[in-house]
């Protein structure tokens, strides 16, 4: 299975996209992969050209928070948090929309699945959109994720979809119990979660990617 990248502007934000052969007789998911806060779509690339997921399309978008040097982030962390957040909602929800009409244009009959994952504040975006976003997903997994301030009466019900999430016992970054308290949220939404804690640091190892693989084949 061969997937072939390349890179393009989205929004005037860099994107890379990766484009695997698709049977239009089976489901494909349109995966967005989240990188970590002060961090770059590259590095997400790395991980995600390890995943084993067929009738997959990727994208891996540039977060919107300038981090300085080259490195990007999906909101800023203290006293503008709420507001950043708002902000990140608004443009990944154009992120799927520009996903949507790119991989759709040529082939208009496809039903494309929408699919998340991210890890760190990548894992955290994901989840993130989940609550208040305005696309329809299909499946969401976050590694070492957590959630970040946010407006809760904005929170809307929503059907409940699969989302995994895995997190370490030894993670320096982010403690366990907030990422277990941000899938103990999810849940109170309605949303089927499996929860994975191990014993990793903040890090994305082979069992993670074929947690995720088994999680998106599924």
């Amino acid at each position: 299975m061969t997937t072939r990248y390349s890179t393009t502007e989205w929004n005037n934000k860099k994107v890379i996209l990766g484009e695997a052969e698709i049977d239009p007789e089976k489901p494909v998911n349109l995966l967005i992969g989240f990188h970590g806060a002060s961090s770059t779509p590259e590095n997400m690339l790395v991980q995600g050209n390890r995943l084993k997921l067929p009738n997959t399309l990727m994208v891996f978008p540039e977060g919107q928070v300038n981090a300085g040097d080259g490195i990007w982030s999906w909101w800023e962390d203290g006293p503008r948090q709420r507001e950043t957040v708002k902000s990140f909602i608004t443009y990944t929800s154009q992120i799927i929309d520009s996903a949507h009409e790119h991989y759709l244009n040529n082939s208009p009959e496809r039903k494309l699945r929408t699919c998340l994952w991210g890890f760190s504040q990548g894992g955290a975006a994901s989840l993130t959109y989940t609550l208040l976003g305005k696309h329809l997903l299909f499946k969401v997994a976050s590694i070492c994720g957590f959630l970040p301030e946010f407006q809760g009466s904005v929170i809307e019900k929503k059907e409940p979809l699969h989302i995994l999430g895995i997190f370490g016992s030894n993670d320096e970054v982010v403690p366990s119990f907030l990422a277990d308290h941000a899938l103990d949220e999810m849940k109170s939404h309605g949303h089927v979660v499996k929860s994975k804690e191990t014993a990793q640091p903040h890090e994305v190892n082979a069992e993670n990617l074929q947690d995720l693989c088994d999680f998106f084949n599924s």
